[in-house]
């Protein structure tokens, strides 16, 4: 994927999905690669999303950056919320102070922050949010 280089959010977003589709533990626990920007409208269960990212001026009087927020969404339908607590662990275990490479930007910080899981309204699906917090600088 070609990213813009001033885009700090689309270079996390590359490097974050390369990083999970490379994870072996991760994709074991999906059953394959499932880590997408927006999934197919047939997905396979379980799977992964790159959701919503905020992002925010963190420069300095020297220094340009940007602070990060980013959810991740896992989606189960395994009968029960083990399949999405195990995968959002790995998710915050796969990437929390991961050394990822980004186009045209240095990551200073990655940090998970916070996992939930809650029950969908259609009472089968289990939905996990895990966020991140990440502090980049252009290169």
């Amino acid at each position: 994927m070609s990213v813009p280089l001033d885009s700090p959010a689309l270079a996390l977003r590359a490097a974050i999905h390369a990083a999970l589709v490379a994870d072996v533990a991760l994709v074991a626990l999906l059953g394959a690669p499932r880590v997408h920007d927006v999934p197919p409208g047939d997905a396979d269960f379980p799977f992964v999303t790159l959701g919503e990212a905020v992002v925010a001026d963190w420069s300095t009087a020297t220094e340009a950056g940007a602070e990060q927020a980013l959810t991740l969404h896992v989606f189960s339908r395994s009968g029960g919320r083990a399949e999405a607590f195990a995968i959002a662990a790995r998710l915050q275990a796969a990437l929390h102070d991961a050394a990822l490479t980004l186009e045209g930007h240095r990551l200073a910080n990655l940090r998970a922050t916070t996992a939930e899981v809650r029950r969908e309204s259609d009472g089968r699906t289990f939905h996990a949010l895990v966020r991140f917090r990440a502090v980049t600088e252009p290169v």
